[in-house]
């Protein structure tokens, strides 16, 4: 496995703050992410463990077969209203995928970063600690300090935050450069929030206390404070090197079925600047998706509105999307450079469509104007071409952002080799031999003759394939 110079630096941990000094002096940003008072679960196309007739009674409405529009997640109390529900897809669309694949995780068709775990298909990139650290008006200290040598990221969870009208916290990586602002929740004390992870192996929290600012009625000092229960930290370069891919095996194989077909042709998206400057503007706009303060996956701006594009076995719920980091601009500053852009991270937020059986699940983001510089990718109405050349921007193993298919010879193993190829359903898929890992789940696949979406990559295996883009078209059109 190929590993990219500023990558192998990010990723360890104790350097972090060397490879974050393209960013420059950083002041306070950010706030908590409000999630809606009372979340509905987002309906999802297959669930695991339950048959047919459970899913339409476990569902407000009858759920629609494999090869219909996409089930939409019900309305909440969001800034805005969504579309609506397109309409069912072709008759010809629904034809060449109507019948059920060969089970997903078979030899023939390993998940791309799939594991058996409940991560269910996501790239395991770091581990929960649980801690006890209490930082009190009365007793205690003002300032902690995390310190996790050579994690790649620390990410604090709070239980609890008391705090006095105007007071609040920060949580900043070790030189600065990265802080977050959060001010205590209005509604209760019991937090029950993630903040904002920083990049490296330390997190400052720090209390801070408005002056002259008096204590409300009832609030004696000791019982004013906040608490932090848990903490995420990120692998080091080497713990991630020691991870599995994440792809499921038929029964009774052993080994692991690789993704990077042959050598790996892969490189820096920052090496593709000059050589081929439209496929690295189009890589700006894919992200790396951290969930759940652990895991991985890639997504992308899809369209000119609020609209992300990820992979349904990286995540289908509202609940899930509200714990999931979104980081844009993620890509190291120079090829073969030690350094990577500070990432512009924002919060998942709404999942509007979600379908197991052409894996995809449809979101929006927080702060949606903060992401909208780094542009957008579209779907390709048209089915692909057998040995049409591909490209596709990714974050293989959680690295900065990759790009596999480049100009030239090179690009030889990126191409199309099927273009209706089996995946959760008959023809479903584009097959290809462009390099992926784990994390690539959820990656654009693009077309060199037009650079739009032909595919949403999901399976390894070699060949490795994605779903049709020419269905998701279909299917999301109005939603877009």
């Amino acid at each position: 496995m190929a590993i990219a110079a500023c990558a192998a630096l990010v990723l360890a941990g104790a350097a972090g703050a060397t490879a974050w000094q393209a960013a420059g002096a950083g002041k306070p940003v950010g706030s908590w992410h409000e999630a809606p008072a009372a979340a509905a679960r987002t309906p999802v196309s297959a669930d695991q463990g339950q048959d047919s007739a459970d899913q339409a009674r476990t569902r407000s409405g009858e759920a629609p077969a494999p090869g219909s529009g996409p089930i939409v997640a019900p309305s909440s109390s969001g800034p805005a209203p969504e579309p609506e529900e397109p309409e069912s897809t072709t008759t010809t669309a629904r034809s060449e995928a109507e019948s059920v694949a060969p089970e997903a995780g078979s030899a023939e068709r390993p998940v791309e970063s799939a594991s058996a775990a409940p991560a269910g298909g996501r790239q395991q990139v770091g581990e929960l600690v649980s801690v006890r650290k209490l930082l009190g008006y009365q007793d205690g200290p003002k300032q902690e300090t995390f310190r996790y040598p050579g994690a790649s990221y620390v990410k604090l969870h709070f239980a609890r935050m008391a705090l006095r009208p105007g007071d609040y916290v920060t949580v900043t990586n070790a030189d600065g450069t990265e802080s977050y602002r959060y001010d205590a929740p209005a509604e209760s004390t019991e937090s029950d929030r993630w903040a904002m992870s920083v990049t490296g192996d330390t997190a400052v929290l720090e209390v801070h206390r408005a002056a002259g600012n008096p204590l409300e009625v009832g609030n004696r000092p000791d019982t004013l404070g906040v608490d932090v229960d848990r903490v995420a930290r990120g692998f080091s370069r080497t713990e991630q090197d020691r991870q599995p891919e994440k792809q499921l095996l038929a029964p009774g194989r052993t080994g692991r079925e690789e993704s990077v077909c042959g050598s790996d042709t892969s490189t820096d998206a920052a090496c593709y600047r000059s050589s081929d400057p439209v496929a690295y503007t189009k890589s700006k706009a894919i992200a790396r998706l951290l969930i759940n303060g652990t895991e991985l996956c890639t997504g992308w701006r899809i369209g000119t509105q609020n609209r992300m594009l990820t992979n349904n076995h990286c995540f289908t719920t509202a609940a899930q999307a509200y714990n999931t980091e979104v980081w844009f601009n993620y890509q190291c500053e120079k090829c073969g450079g030690y350094d990577v852009y500070q990432p512009t991270k924002v919060w998942g937020s709404k999942v509007i469509a979600t379908d197991r059986t052409y894996d995809f699940t449809l979101f929006t983001v927080d702060k949606f104007a903060a992401v909208q510089k780094f542009g957008y990718l579209t779907l390709d109405t048209k089915r692909p071409a057998k040995n049409q050349p591909l490209y596709v921007p990714q974050h293989p193993a959680g690295e900065p952002t990759r790009i596999a298919g480049s100009l030239g010879e090179q690009a030889s193993n990126c191409a199309v080799v099927n273009p209706g190829y089996d995946g959760y359903a008959a023809g479903s898929d584009v097959a290809y031999y462009c390099d992926t890992e784990g994390g690539s789940s959820g990656s654009p696949v693009l077309s060199r003759a037009t650079n739009k979406v032909v595919a949403l990559h999901h399976f390894g295996g070699c060949p490795n394939s994605g779903v049709r883009g020419d269905l998701l078209a279909a299917k999301l059109g109005k939603l877009l």
